[in-house]
């Protein structure tokens, strides 16, 4: 099954032509037969986050949101907070995950991450760090999977039609 994903890259310095882990995902993304349906790139500002945010989640074409970037700990990383004022429910095991994922290969420093994940008017909205080390890690250690239909004994793609259940 094609899942129909949105790709918004936080920060304050790249560009579309420097954007390494936004590249690497749309890679990973048409790798799967996925569907990237738009990508942009926005500064590390919560209220422009929250604005495409929020037009997103209310696309019908679109199942998913990634962002990377702006999940640090310094003053500018605000993407955690942003996505947490729309969202419906949070996924916290998707960032135990990651940070479990990532401390095989960076250690220690797997702490300073703040990757998380939510629900927000039925899409995932799941908030990768904005190393290429981290978004390879975020997409082959739990996307690839969780994106794919056939995966078992459960994935986040069977729970699509019932998402907007009251």
């Amino acid at each position: 099954m094609q899942v129909n994903i949105a790709l918004l890259t936080v920060t304050d310095t790249r560009t579309i032509d420097t954007d390494k882990s936004g590249s690497i995902l749309v890679k990973k993304i048409k790798e799967q037969n996925h569907k990237l349906v738009d990508r942009k790139i926005v500064k590390d500002e919560k209220k422009e986050i929250k604005k495409i945010l929020s037009e997103w989640i209310k696309n019908n074409e679109l199942d998913v949101i990634i962002t990377t970037g702006g999940t640090g700990l310094t003053g500018r990383d605000i993407t955690p907070e942003a996505i947490k004022e729309i969202a419906d429910k949070e996924i916290p095991g998707f960032g135990e995950l990651f940070r479990e994922l990532s401390y095989k290969t960076v250690g220690t420093s797997a702490m300073q991450s703040r990757a998380c994940a939510v629900l927000a008017n039925g899409k995932y909205i799941f908030a990768l760090p904005g190393s290429s080390g981290g978004v390879t890690d975020a997409w082959e250690g739990i996307l690839k999977y969780q994106l794919d239909i056939n995966h078992k004994p459960c994935n986040f793609v069977e729970l699509f039609p019932r998402l907007k259940e009251k």
